[in-house]
């Protein structure tokens, strides 16, 4: 079906900067005359409702409940009702916009808008994420913070937007719905898949840092209750005896704009990633800025996060060609390890693996609505087990041999989830601004479910299939630009905004 969808028979200019050519039948009209500007008052069973940067917008807790700053003090707090249009006024830019799902109550920096009579909220929660994908709400309304907008009402409401019929904004609705339900499942399905190999990878990196790679090696009680036996010839030190050094890093306000050559950046979470460096995961630094060169990333280095959501929490990884002039951020440690003690490779195995995780998980403390962290206090506290040098490189070379079609997999599996959200993102952008027509395709649909706004892949679809035939997205291959994720401006890369206002 989305194969076939071809272009309307007749365009013209739609005056606008952001949009070009539109659909012949179809008018134009400032927002403001679409939808009316809610300020309702906050009811006492009213809960926190977030608006999130996939589009999604629902209550706090039908996500997660860790992860952001959680306010204890609701003053200004607006009443949301299901079907509203929520805009967070400095997060658009980002793609926080969409219909909420629930009622409750939320910050006012949300523009929360009611539609009238014969406007699809869905349809324009679309649209403005298309205006924020091509960049014009960051150009049209610079903010008072670093990568930020400050996009009320006002300026939304004078705003000229598309205006296709009620019944056209309907049936868009319901083919994205449609769409969007098929692509979740296919890109749920590959998350399971790459669960369930990342399970595969943790059996052989636990059993070769716990056990060794000889089966007949006589075994000693570790002396940690719940580990239980270990080769009788392996110590378990306190990691603070293994460590010369814990560096923490420095988070300067991300600059805007793009990053130049010779330019300083600093790492965000992102760069560690379950055993793996992303070098391009970095900020741009003001250029005014005096940075602390002794926390520049090198080559080698052992970087472990000291906060982030209880899962990735000490995240560790070896740092594999860095940019030049890039810095740690306050959120990681920096490991200087004793070279005649420890293999940089094998500890870093060890703290991926179940012997590691458990310790990290442990001591990772958070109040309720902050992300956990663990001190360097912590790290020196754990145990670590320690072969002789010689046998701890004969293990990592094991587990580099054994997991490496498993990482290959991995790999082509989330090459493949890149490929279907941005054919989702681009697939959207289309219908939205008419560039395909979908009137004929979604006669046959039924109605729309809640798909039709924001969802994310990561977020609890248990109610759909895992399987999808997907004879019909053929164009899927198609390489774009485009994502459904903007960047944010903190060094979280998390993908959620602050409730705060």
């Amino acid at each position: 079906m989305i194969a076939e969808l071809k272009p309307y028979a007749e365009y013209k200019e739609s005056g606008l900067p952001w949009l070009g050519r539109v659909p012949g039948h179809w008018a134009s009209e400032r927002a403001k005359w679409l939808f009316t500007k809610m300020d309702r008052p906050v009811r006492d069973e009213d809960e926190v409702v977030t608006c999130f940067r996939d589009g999604m917008v629902t209550l706090r807790k039908n996500r997660r409940l860790s992860g952001f700053t959680e306010a204890t003090v609701f003053s200004g707090y607006q009443g949301i009702r299901k079907g509203d249009l929520v805009i967070h006024g400095m997060d658009a830019f980002a793609g926080s916009i969409g219909v909420s799902d629930s009622d409750g109550k939320g910050t006012p920096v949300y523009n929360v808008c009611q539609p009238k009579p014969g406007v699809e909220a869905w349809y324009y929660a679309h649209l403005i994420r298309e205006m924020s994908q091509s960049q014009w709400i960051l150009a049209l309304a610079k903010g008072i913070r670093e990568r930020s907008t400050d996009f009320r009402f006002e300026m939304f409401g004078n705003q000229r937007v598309p205006l296709p019929p009620p019944d056209e904004q309907t049936a868009i609705v319901r083919f994205l719905d449609w769409a969007n339900g098929r692509l979740e499942r296919a890109i749920r399905a590959k998350r399971k898949v790459i669960a369930l190999l990342g399970e595969q990878k943790q059996a052989i990196i636990h059993r070769a840092v716990t056990r060794g790679l000889d089966p007949s090696v006589p075994l000693k009680p570790s002396g940690i209750p719940w580990l239980g036996d270990i080769p009788e010839h392996w110590e378990t030190p306190l990691f603070g005896r293994l460590l010369t050094k814990v560096e923490q890093g420095w988070s300067p306000v991300a600059a805007e704009g793009e990053l130049a050559l010779d330019q300083w950046a600093v790492l965000t979470l992102s760069a560690v990633r379950r055993g793996v460096f992303n070098p391009y995961a970095i900020k741009p630094v003001s250029l005014s800025a005096s940075i602390p060169t002794e926390i520049e990333v090198a080559e080698g280095d052992v970087l472990l996060t000291r906060s982030n959501t209880r899962d990735r929490v000490g995240d560790v990884c070896i740092v594999r060609k860095p940019r030049p002039k890039t810095i740690l951020c306050d959120l990681i440690y920096r490991l200087r390890v004793r070279a005649d003690a420890i293999v940089p490779e094998f500890l870093v195995y060890q703290m991926l693996s179940r012997v590691g995780r458990g310790q990290i998980e442990r001591d990772a403390r958070g109040s309720s609505g902050t992300m956990p962290k663990i001190s360097q206090g912590h790290i020196k506290s754990w145990r670590i087990l320690c072969p002789p040098a010689g046998e701890q490189r004969r293990i990592v070379n094991s587990i580099d041999v054994n997991c490496a079609p498993v990482n290959t997999t991995i790999s082509r599996l989330e090459r493949e989830i890149e490929l279907l959200r941005e054919y989702r993102t681009r697939l959207v952008a289309d219908v939205v601004t008419g560039k395909l027509d979908v009137r004929e395709a979604a006669k046959g649909l039924p109605e729309k479910g809640g798909l039709a706004g924001g969802l994310s892949d990561s977020s609890d679809l248990s109610d759909l299939s895992d399987k999808s035939d997907l004879s019909d997205l053929s164009d899927s291959s198609d390489e774009s630009d485009l994502s459904d994720e903007s960047d944010g401006a903190d060094l979280l890369d998390d993908g959620e905004t602050e409730d705060a206002p």
